[in-house]
């Protein structure tokens, strides 16, 4: 090799040595974003997104939250940005949304609440779905109809869902007193059926719902009751006495599950009765009773649900609901600490 050819070869690593520094050192502002504490109050904007529930995604650092409007599955980062994950035209509206992270999948369900774009006269208050999406890359896993599992010909909204630690789902249903229990493979059963969880004529009946210990706790909107299911009972289905709760769990939302065993919540004024505040909830005798430990007034109108985040801190989501329900969806949602 000519001592030119030795210049040439030694100016080519050279620049290729440089570009991957340059690409490293490009990496590194969005690697530490990572470890920079995410602001109180995240702001988004999409048109007309309207969520309603979400969860946080460690893996990639980022939220996702369910569409009502659009039935799909969008990552917000905690700058506010959004993206959508998910787009399968089986969904007609997502509202609970749970991450499975022993199958390294996002879990939504599928309802029509009147809100949605494909919303329509035939599947209004009709639809009860569960998903199932790849997390990296929201490629459907499966899609089970559970108001078919039903089979019982009523009315039927796919609301919330929990998550056990083998991956199977539950599922409440707002317009039938009825939870699912999904396998990891999506087959469906009714795990439980039980005329107390009948929602009130006209109004909403089971939402939040968490997985504690063996357990299920349930909240039933209409009347801000909670429930208490053994899942190696399921007929053991009996009503949790809440110390200081009544008036103050009316139009109970979604509920969220805290490391230290405590239940949390969000309540909302949503058709006029109830208020909009962050509860707590504990328990010392395995939910069997609960104690009301806190009420926190919402900065934000009608919150529908609470979202582990970065840091080990609470998000209360605010996504515009009423407004959906008025006809009126907007472009923005807020996330705020609590």
């Amino acid at each position: 090799m000519s001592n030119r050819q030795h210049r040439t070869v030694r100016r080519t690593l050279a620049a290729v040595a440089f570009t991957a520094l340059l690409g490293t050192a490009g990496t590194l502002p969005a690697a530490a974003s990572a470890d920079r504490p995410a602001p109180a109050v995240i702001v988004g904007h999409a048109p007309t997104l309207v969520p309603e529930a979400g969860a946080w995604d460690a893996a990639h650092h980022r939220f996702l939250l369910g569409s009502l409007r659009h039935g799909t599955v969008s990552a917000v980062g905690t700058d506010g940005s959004v993206r959508t994950l998910v787009q399968d035209p089986a969904l007609t509206e997502v509202a609970g949304l749970r991450i499975d992270p022993v199958h390294r999948r996002v879990l939504v369900t599928d309802l029509d609440n009147g809100v949605g774009e494909r919303s329509s006269a035939a599947t209004l208050g009709r639809i009860a779905g569960i998903g199932a999406y790849d997390l990296d890359t929201g490629r459907r896993i499966f899609y089970t109809d559970l108001a078919a599992v039903a089979a019982d010909g009523s009315g039927h909204l796919a609301n919330d869902i929990a998550v056990g630690p083998d991956g199977t789902a539950y599922v409440t249903d707002s317009f039938a007193p009825v939870v699912y229990r999904v396998t990891p493979d999506g087959t469906a059963s009714v795990l439980l059926r039980d005329p107390r969880l009948a929602p009130a004529p006209g109004s909403y009946g089971l939402n939040g719902i968490v997985y504690r210990e063996g357990r299920l706790v349930l909240g039933k909107w209409d009347d801000g009751t909670l429930w208490q299911v053994p899942l190696w009972n399921p007929a053991g289905l009996r009503r949790v006495e809440v110390a200081g709760g009544g008036a103050s769990l009316l139009h109970l939302d979604g509920l969220l599950g805290r490391p230290d065993g405590s239940v949390a919540g969000v309540t909302n004024a949503l058709l006029g009765a109830g208020r909009d505040a962050e509860v707590e909830l504990r328990s010392d005798d395995h939910w069997r009773t609960a104690r009301l430990t806190a009420v926190r007034p919402s900065v934000d109108p009608t919150p529908t649900a609470l979202l582990d985040g970065p840091a080990g801190r609470s998000y209360q989501l605010s996504g515009g609901l009423a407004d959906a329900l008025a006809g009126h969806p907007t472009d923005s949602f807020t996330l705020r600490r609590v």
